[in-house]
């Protein structure tokens, strides 16, 4: 069977030269008689593996050497409460633009006193609130976003003004899909099971002198994050072959040209999408145009079972994971970095013909 054009929201379509690579190197990884996921962590091998992807990650997005790169175990959720039991001491501002933030701030609120700063939950998540005079107060430990919002198909294309308060951002679903600042951020950290691996891998890039001892006394040494940088993610097994893929991940977008020709492609390929949907009689986005994301693009025909037909023919025609999240319903399209141009070539396409179709 040929592959799909896989248009999941995480886990989410890889490259497939990593894929071939990965499989090449799957029972002998550089003649050492074993795969990746048989080796020691503790070994000189994957010691290579580990520090040269931090290497790579530091050289792809210009980290500066006041800054951690920490990988870690377990998803977004874990980090929800993570965030809160490392840095929320009087009080924390949480802007809610989707389901993830709003989970954020459900964990944080039970640690402490966490405080919603702005919403756009009035409009099922639609846009992103005006945050350039929000209600941040001197005594907030730390301004917390989801930066783009899978579900909803919405993005930060300004950072909120925290008035000098430290920014903590969640950056899955955007990760590496264009250049991004990150001394702009205190704490900014993504699940790479969007656009850069396996899903089981947390990429946190930390302001070190943001990272702290103060922690919550009932906090476990892996949610200990200046303990974990300390350790340079060592300080228990990490997710070993994950951390390889996303190596292998980072070594791609060097080829590719970097995160400023990522950044036109993915710019470019939205852009096919979102003028089609603007011209459409038949489909609509959801997002408000100035908040749109160019990763994920959810579209409705406002008829549910034509929106489920467009989702069983679309399968048909060899294109996976369309359908909507159930809170928007409708479709979604993730269109990643891995994505090709000729993905959503044949999605718009299709779209077109369905539409002709069915008038």
């Amino acid at each position: 069977m040929s592959r799909v054009y896989n248009f999941s929201a995480g886990p989410a379509v890889l490259p497939e030269e990593v894929l071939k690579t990965a499989a090449s190197e799957m029972l002998d990884y550089h003649g050492c008689g074993m795969s990746v996921m048989e080796m020691s962590h503790r070994s000189k091998m994957f010691d290579d593996i580990i520090k040269t992807a931090e290497a790579d990650l530091r050289e792809l997005l210009s980290i500066p050497d006041d800054y951690s790169v920490i990988f870690l175990q377990g998803g977004a959720h874990l980090l929800f409460g993570g965030i809160p039991m490392n840095f929320l001491h009087k009080k924390a501002g949480y802007i809610i633009t989707g389901q993830w933030a709003k989970k954020a701030y459900k964990e944080a609120a039970k640690q402490g006193e966490a405080v919603v700063l702005a919403s756009s939950e009035d409009e099922t998540f639609s846009y992103i609130p005006d945050c350039s005079d929000l209600p941040i107060t001197d005594d907030m430990d730390y301004v917390y976003i989801c930066e783009n919002n899978t579900i909803y198909g919405t993005k930060y294309h300004t950072l909120p003004n925290t008035k000098g308060r430290p920014l903590v951002s969640d950056v899955s679903s955007c990760f590496l899909s264009e250049p991004m600042d990150v001394t702009k951020y205190d704490f900014l950290y993504a699940g790479v099971q969007k656009n850069v691996g396996p899903a089981g891998v947390q990429i946190v890039i930390a302001k070190k002198d943001f990272l702290t001892d103060d922690v919550k006394p009932y906090t476990p040494d892996i949610m200990n994050y200046k303990l974990m940088a300390e350790k340079e993610s060592l300080l228990n097994t990490p997710p070993c072959y994950g951390i390889y893929i996303c190596g292998l991940v980072f070594k791609w977008l060097k080829e590719m040209g970097g995160l400023e020709e990522m950044g036109r492609r993915n710019a470019e390929k939205a852009k096919l999408l979102y003028d089609f949907l603007d011209q459409s009689k038949l489909f609509k986005g959801t997002v408000r145009k100035e908040d749109r994301s160019i990763m994920n693009v959810p579209f409705v025909t406002g008829d549910k079972d034509l929106d489920a037909k467009f989702v069983a023919e679309s399968k048909e025609a060899g294109m996976e994971n369309l359908k909507g999240h159930r809170t928007v319903g409708g479709m979604r399209a993730s269109i990643y970095n891995a994505m090709p141009r000729a993905g959503v070539e044949k999605l718009v396409e299709f779209m077109e013909a369905f539409e002709k179709a069915n008038s």
